[in-house]
């Protein structure tokens, strides 16, 4: 069973820095598609950055509302994918979700349904 624990979200001000970590387990680290997405009251849900690792190579596609701020890592050893957030704007206040792709490698494929339960991110002016 794919699980998700997502940690790290606060309060935080504007211009800050923020890390989001999510613990993975029920899956094969080796070869998985993991994607930050967010979700604002009134506003809908918005993937922020998408991990795609493979044994044929690895990639990383971002929100363009979050390019060159945010950064999706990986860390093998402990299961965990991180989201990385510097120069945080009160735009970014949202709750963050970790999820699973359980589709194919291919973006046209991708189909994500298994989620965390959320971290609360807010920022403030």
């Amino acid at each position: 069973e794919v699980q998700l624990v997502e940690s790290g979200g606060g309060l935080v001000q504007a211009g800050g820095s923020l890390r989001l970590s999510c613990a993975a387990s029920g899956f094969n680290f080796d070869d998985y598609t993991i994607g930050w997405f967010r979700q604002a009251p009134g506003k809908e849900r918005e993937g922020v950055g998408i991990s795609c690792i493979s044994n044929v190579d690895d990639r990383t596609y971002y929100a363009d509302s979050v390019k060159g701020r945010f950064t999706v890592t990986n860390d093998h050893a402990k299961n965990t994918v991180y989201l990385e957030m510097t120069s945080l704007k009160p735009q970014d206040t949202a709750v963050y979700y970790c999820v699973k792709n359980s589709g194919g490698p291919n973006p046209t494929n991708w189909y994500f349904a298994s989620w965390g339960q959320g971290t609360q991110v807010i920022v403030s002016s």
